[in-house]
């Protein structure tokens, strides 16, 4: 008698992988600047408690969350090369199921997004549609450096603080917030540079334009230097134009010892660049708090 063998069970999504796909790690910058945001507005936090708790699991667990889920769908391939250990090339999580995570997190997001108003539903809105710009075809913002950067500065520092300022004040956000925010978030394309690092070798092969792969590591450096240096000189100009004397004293500060950081980052560029992103990295956005604290002031 012929014994029939069992059929194989369909491989299960392991809810440890989906966490890590979801990357908890990457959700201090939208929610250190949503903070800033809420503390730029000057406003009351007490009878807006609710309101905060919901925007800042929106910026961190939800929006941003799902934009590590689409990047690891559509760079399945490329993870494939510089990261194999990674939740999807790994087969952690298997067949369809990254893309899956991903829309559901999208829709979800959007779903918390409606108990912040008009003004937290549109900046989701618009923050998700960047996050699938970023890494989808056939736009795929991240083929190319320039634009792809841009678009994750503005999505990680920018939005969010113009969004918290906003929900807080219940109105459009001044254009001092406004260009505070936007200066961080052009700062943040040199972060992004140096973050891009990691994966020169499979961008290469995998034909993504990184500025590591169109400029060379030195060069690339040097241009993240400069940018992040140059927003945080802009926004010392401002402080010192707006007579606030003692924060413009301290970013002056902040941005001295990140110059000399940046003088060792660029000894080895590749080989230093996630050192930096643990030291200057946090002076800058050290430099958003001290900034929001400014323009708290300015609103009292």
């Amino acid at each position: 008698m012929t014994e029939i063998a069992p059929a194989p069970l369909a491989p299960r999504i392991q809810p440890a992988a989906v966490l890590e796909l979801l990357k908890p790690i990457t959700w201090f910058p939208p929610i250190w600047a949503f903070g800033c945001g809420v503390v730029s507005s000057g406003a009351a936090l007490a009878p807006r408690w609710p309101i905060v708790v919901a925007g800042l699991v929106l910026a961190g667990p939800m929006v941003c969350a799902t934009s590590q889920a689409v990047n690891d769908w559509f760079d399945r391939h490329v993870d494939a090369l510089n990261e194999p250990h990674r939740p999807i090339p790994s087969g952690r999580i298997p067949g369809r199921w990254g893309l899956y995570v991903a829309l559901i997190w999208t829709v979800l997001s959007l779903g918390v997004a409606t108990l912040l108003g008009t003004w937290g539903f549109a900046a989701a809105a618009l923050g998700l549609a960047l996050a699938w710009a970023y890494s989808a075809p056939p736009i795929r913002l991240k083929q190319n450096g320039w634009w792809g950067n841009s678009a994750v500065g503005l999505c990680y520092e920018g939005l969010p603080w113009i969004t918290a300022a906003a929900i807080m004040s219940a109105e459009a956000p001044s254009w001092q917030v406004l260009a505070i925010a936007l200066l961080y978030s052009a700062g943040a394309h040199g972060i992004m540079t140096l973050n891009d690092f990691k994966s020169i070798g499979g961008d290469r092969v995998s034909g993504v334009n990184s500025l590591p792969v169109l400029l060379g590591a030195e060069r690339a450096a040097r241009l993240a230097c400069i940018t992040m240096a140059l927003a945080q000189i802009a926004v010392l100009a401002l402080l010192v134009a707006w007579s606030r004397p003692l924060h413009a004293a301290i970013i002056a500060v902040l941005i001295a010892a990140q110059l000399v950081l940046m003088r060792r980052l660029m000894t080895d560029p590749r080989a230093l660049a996630p050192w930096y992103n643990g030291t200057g990295v946090l002076l800058y956005v050290l430099g958003m708090l001290v900034t929001a604290f400014a323009l708290a002031g300015m609103s009292a």
